[in-house]
């Protein structure tokens, strides 16, 4: 992929802040500069974003309905009624029904969990599961990460005197469904200052009210927060204010005593010893939660999640993990049956946006490919699978580009959808998708602005590799969690050399393992660039180039730091001169 890089200069203004900020928190001027750039300008707000406290939590009876989830939950208990924690089978749904689920279990017995079965049921409430509660004498549901739109299945379940607690994330519609409460940061009626929980979030936040009402410790949840961490990296919600602190806690928890199903995945990833990070979560805990339920069933994942007992736990991991290795084949397959697809139709003509569909594909893993095709192409991606008379798909996008309004926008044609600004789910009849394909292709064309379909590199900071220290690594972990709208910073080094040891590397040679040396300060740096194979000639010509990397720990020398680098751009390359021009060193 070609990046664009992109650098503004600190203006005055924010030289000035950054230095005074700097002195204050006693950091590199580097880093202050970072700070301003994010809008932290103040010891107080960057003491703040340093060190989270749980303290700073929002008060959960913010939340619209919060006060009637928790009187129903409580008359429930007090009337003994049997009550199922039912959720959606990705890792959010998982987390946050394993979590409500727990919790409620220190203090109620007559509590089950349900996750439907994608193949069977399909996304949300289903008849099924509603059937399953009124055989169970179920009179409560609470409904993690879905059902903000099941209008008839909630309507059903109320002639059937089964009563819905509502929490969700998803952007509802003006019309919601007649749950008893309806737990939702996206209400347009809802004033809780804080819009970005995922849906364990939501769940979690009920919780925190229930003990509140219920003068249960608040130290009590904190066990619970590593499912937190979990679903909030895996469901790439902004790592932002509330989310920032519960994510700060969930890995403190994590990494300290995660609970014993979540011990039992970080033994099979192999990551035992080392500390576990968001992109762990993303790349390796999360696919693994969610294999279960692209190859089978979601319940499996929660299964594993409430496990007490560390042997049997570790027997369910490995079977999950079998489910992933499955995965990743499909994943494979079908992604490549996909990019052919999307050059047939580039040798007519470039669109703006992708949908691809193919009757073989595999329902659970058709959210991977759009994202993967999103990733190769930077447009907005639908990827369409057949199930009987119906297409059902999946829709990711990139950044800044609101693709649940572009699917809004062709509602007529849709039996079923359902998502946020990034990512969404759909349903429409199989005949109906060249006409979708038409409207909604023609919509991203209205809409989307030329900057949103470049693949942008957003760089923090112009250095000299002789401020690569290990203070500065140091100060650069506490920017962490890292996650959307809090990037891992992005740094940028110009006139670097290859010190004469650089290598291709990887089981398929993909990958350069480099040794660099800058033009500034003859200061000795190790990287990895991972998939850049293609520049090894050019790097190993002696000849200069410009890197825009992130700086991290050496995982196999504790003591010492290495570049990620994520792109390389020879010196001489067209435009370069003006990227420097505009940049001069921090």
């Amino acid at each position: 992929m070609h990046f664009k890089w992109n650098y503004e200069p600190p203006t005055p203004e924010e030289r000035k802040a950054a230095e005074a900020l700097g002195a204050k928190m006693n950091i590199s001027p580097i880093l202050a500069q970072i700070l301003v750039r994010r809008g932290i300008t103040t010891e107080p707000a960057a003491k703040r974003f340093f060190r989270p406290q749980l303290g700073d939590l929002i008060d959960p009876f913010l939340m619209k309905d919060m006060d009637v989830a928790v009187d129903r939950l409580n008359d429930a208990m007090g009337r003994k009624e049997r009550i199922l924690v039912y959720g959606d089978y990705d890792v959010d749904g998982c987390t946050a029904v394993a979590l409500v689920y727990k919790f409620l279990l220190q203090f109620y017995s007559n509590v089950d969990y349900y996750i439907p079965d994608r193949y069977e049921e399909g996304y949300g409430v289903s008849r099924k599961g509603i059937e399953y509660a009124r055989e169970t004498n179920v009179k409560l549901i609470i409904i993690l990460d879905c059902g903000i739109k099941a209008m008839e299945q909630i309507a059903f379940a109320k002639t059937l005197g089964i009563d819905f607690i509502i929490c969700d994330h998803h952007v509802p519609d003006d019309e919601m469904p007649p749950a008893v409460a309806i737990l939702n940061p996206k209400r347009a009626d809802d004033t809780y200052p804080f819009k970005h929980l995922c849906g364990c979030g939501v769940g979690f936040k009920l919780m925190q009210g229930f003990a509140k009402n219920n003068a249960i410790p608040f130290s009590q949840l904190i066990p619970l927060l590593d499912f937190v961490a979990v679903s909030i990296a895996a469901d790439l919600v902004p790592v932002v204010d509330e989310n920032r602190i519960l994510a700060f806690h969930g890995l403190k928890q994590l990494n300290q005593n995660p609970s014993v199903g979540l011990k039992a995945i970080i033994d099979i990833c192999g990551l035992n010893g080392r500390e576990i990070s968001m992109s762990d979560i993303i790349f390796k805990i999360g696919p693994r939660i969610n294999a279960s339920g692209r190859m089978e069933n979601g319940k499996e994942s929660v299964d594993l999640l409430v496990e007490r007992h560390f042997p049997s736990a570790l027997r369910k991991a490995k079977h999950i993990n079998t489910y992933n290795e499955q995965r990743k084949d499909i994943d494979k397959q079908m992604t490549e049956e996909a990019n052919q697809i999307v050059a047939r139709i580039e040798s007519q003509k470039r669109h703006s946006s992708i949908v691809l569909y193919d009757e073989n594909w595999k329902k659970g893993v058709i959210g991977i490919v759009a994202s993967r095709l999103t990733e190769i192409y930077f447009r907005p991606t639908v990827v369409l699978t057949r199930d009987e008379d119906y297409a059902t798909g999946s829709a990711r996008s990139v950044t800044g580009f609101d693709i649940y309004s572009a699917i809004k926008s062709c509602r007529d044609l849709l039996v079923n959808f359902g998502g946020h600004t990034y990512a969404a789910g759909l349903t429409l009849r199989w005949d109906d998708i060249p006409e979708f394909r038409k409207r909604f292709q023609k919509y991203v064309e209205d809409h989307i602005q030329p900057e949103q379909t470049e693949a942008m590199l957003n760089v923090d900071a112009i250095i000299d590799f002789k401020d690569i220290t290990k203070k500065l690594h140091n100060e650069l972990r506490r920017f962490g969690p890292f996650g959307p709208m809090n990037q891992k910073p992005l740094f940028c080094t110009t006139g670097v050399y290859d010190f004469g040891t650089s290598k291709v590397v990887g089981r398929d040679q993909e990958h350069i393992k480099l040794e660099l040396v800058d033009s500034k300060s003859n200061n000795v740096m190790n990287g990895i660039a991972f998939g850049q194979s293609a520049s090894a000639r050019y790097i190993k010509s002696k000849r200069s180039f410009d890197i825009v990397y992130t700086i991290e720990e050496n995982i196999f020398k504790h003591n010492d730091v290495q570049l990620q680098i994520e792109d390389i751009r020879p010196a001489e390359d067209e435009g370069e001169a003006d990227f420097k021009r505009t940049a001069p060193t921090t």
